[in-house]
């Protein structure tokens, strides 16, 4: 990446690490990118509004979650480092289907849905990025589809820590973890390894 300064080094840097972009990508997402601070508990979208931003993750825990009859259902989580997004808000614009709560104090970097698609009309390598991008995205989402499909909650337990980042099991509170991995919170205590067991 050209040492030219930037707004937003982070995100940028972060990209670059994934696929070198040009100095004129560099220079327009430096331009586009808006930072957010949001609090412990604080919601990135609710379920019904419609999510127009593409969330790069600096520092933080974020988790996806819908209501099905009075229990919350955690479907995913994120750390730092990691994009978020309400999928049919951002890329459909319609009322997102979930919510993305804020699980600490979290810092994020992101673009709006019409910068996105500006700079995939206009940058080759904004192309190739967001090819490589979508991959990862496709790879989690089968993680997630196969994980939920396996029949014991230890086994459950099992591919989860093979295949996911080790930061989201020191930090995620045990009962979204329970949740996200389809189990009562004591089943979860039950079988956890006593090296992540939480104080």
């Amino acid at each position: 990446m050209p040492t030219t300064k930037y707004n937003y080094l982070f995100s940028i840097v972060l990209l670059n690490s994934i696929y070198p972009l040009s100095k004129s990508l560099n220079k327009f997402l430096s331009n586009s990118l808006k930072s957010s601070h949001y609090k412990k508990g604080d919601f990135i979208v609710k379920n019904g509004e419609v999510c127009d931003r593409l969330h790069i993750i600096r520092k933080g825990l974020v988790r996806g979650f819908f209501n099905y009859e009075k229990s919350e259902i955690t479907t995913w989580v994120s750390v730092d480092n990691e994009m978020v997004t309400s999928i049919s808000g951002f890329f459909k614009a319609e009322p997102a289907l979930e919510n993305i709560e804020c699980l600490e104090d979290t810092y994020t970097e992101s673009i709006s849905h019409h910068d996105l698609n500006f700079a995939l009309e206009n940058f080759k390598d904004m192309e190739r990025l967001y090819r490589i991008l979508m991959e990862l995205y496709y790879l989690q989402a089968e993680y997630r589809a196969f994980m939920v499909r396996i029949p014991t909650a230890k086994d459950r337990y099992a591919y989860f820590l093979q295949n996911n980042h080790p930061e989201i099991i020191k930090r995620l509170p045990k009962k979204y973890l329970a949740s996200l991995l389809n189990m009562r919170p004591e089943t979860l205590s039950r079988i956890e390894t006593p090296v992540f067991m939480k104080n």
